[in-house]
């Protein structure tokens, strides 16, 4: 059974003045980190397309709340 696309995947996002910015996606395995909010942006992007290898699956909105 082939599963549907996801039309969108929320992001929780975290600071830590040690670590820097933490995203946690809240319905998918997926987790990043940086240093800076416009790198971090760039991170999700890619830990996204990682995820989702296959484009019809990927899903095409992204929501990063700080």
């Amino acid at each position: 059974m082939e599963r549907l696309p996801i039309t969108e995947i929320v992001f929780l996002v975290k600071y830590d003045p040690d670590s820097g910015y933490t995203a946690v996606a809240l319905t998918e395995s997926i987790f990043t980190q940086a240093d800076d909010i416009e790198t971090l942006q760039e991170m999700v992007h890619d830990a996204v397309y990682c995820h989702f290898p296959n484009e019809q699956r990927r899903s095409k909105i992204i929501w990063i709340l700080l």
